[in-house]
């Protein structure tokens, strides 16, 4: 302990552990793609009160980093603070033993030990245990959905060149949203919501799209898509499969019968509306 820490009466955590699993191979999503870079955090001197305060007023925070500057000191929660005196400062009564992630570390093995450790949050820390950003079950879970990796583009085009009798070949590329034709006439509000998110912190995925002829089918991204309508965002990066000659797909004959044309004839629909949600109102 230094003399700064004597002075101030706090001790350095504990213990502060790198979360890790093992075990993992090839190339996966890291924390630094979903975490939150621009993390709300509180000073060890700052009094429960005021932190109280904050957590009362802040939209959806049940808690902060504590930070001496930008070295993770602890973490403290609005359980932490139910039977603190008001005046008491936070170094008093914040978590010392963290877990933590490192920015480089995979992020399903990040979101395991969220789920066993039962915590919603992780500072996460880079090399000199500094706070870079935080990480939360929410962000895992939207770093599953409709994840596209070049394995699911591989199988789509082994798919056409099996039943279409054509030869494909693939580029990686921007495509103007205007260009494309969907082949899905409705997304879901709630995920929606998630990809505007995502959006707004540059977290978006390719679209997939197939370039038949003249044109250009969006075939998998329908909520990237539209996420990327409602922000004005005019062109997207997209895995663009090309066939060698025009031929007659099932998903442009859907598009013809539902008379999808552009973006705009994707409709929204309301959370409370989603066949799983009907399937559980009905089963109630």
């Amino acid at each position: 302990m230094d003399e700064a820490e004597e002075e101030a009466g706090r001790k350095s955590p504990s213990r502060v552990r790198i979360a890790s699993d093992g075990g993992t191979e090839g190339i996966k999503a890291k924390v630094k793609e979903y975490m939150t870079r621009d993390v709300a955090t509180v000073s060890p001197d700052a009094t429960v009160e005021e932190v109280a305060r904050r957590i009362a007023e802040s939209d959806g925070h049940n808690g902060f980093p504590v930070c001496d500057g930008r070295r993770v000191e602890g973490f403290v929660s609005a359980r932490d603070l139910l039977l603190a005196d008001e005046k008491e400062p936070i170094f008093k009564v914040m978590t010392q033993e963290l877990i933590v992630a490192h920015p480089d570390m995979v992020v399903n093995d990040a979101a395991r030990v969220i789920l066993r450790s039962g915590i919603q949050k992780l500072p996460v820390v880079d090399d000199a245990g500094n706070l870079v950003g935080i990480i939360t079950n929410t962000d895992f879970i939207r770093s599953q959905i409709e994840r596209v990796t070049p394995e699911k583009v591989g199988k789509l085009m082994r798919t056409l060149e099996s039943i279409h009798d054509t030869e494909v070949t693939q580029s990686r590329r921007k495509v103007r949203l205007a260009d494309l034709v969907p082949t899905q006439g409705k997304v879901y509000a709630d995920e929606l919501e998630g990809r505007v998110y995502e959006m707004k912190r540059g977290l978006a995925e390719p679209l997939v799209v197939i370039e038949n002829g003249s044109t250009l089918l969006l075939a998998d991204g329908h909520h990237r898509a539209k996420a990327a309508d409602r922000l004005d965002i005019e062109r997207m990066d997209a895995y663009v499969i090309i066939t060698d000659h025009r031929v007659e797909l099932g998903m442009a004959e859907t598009a013809r019968k539902e008379g999808l044309e552009s973006i705009d004839d994707i409709q929204v629909v309301d959370y409370a509306r989603h066949p799983l949600m009907e399937t559980t109102k009905r089963l109630q």
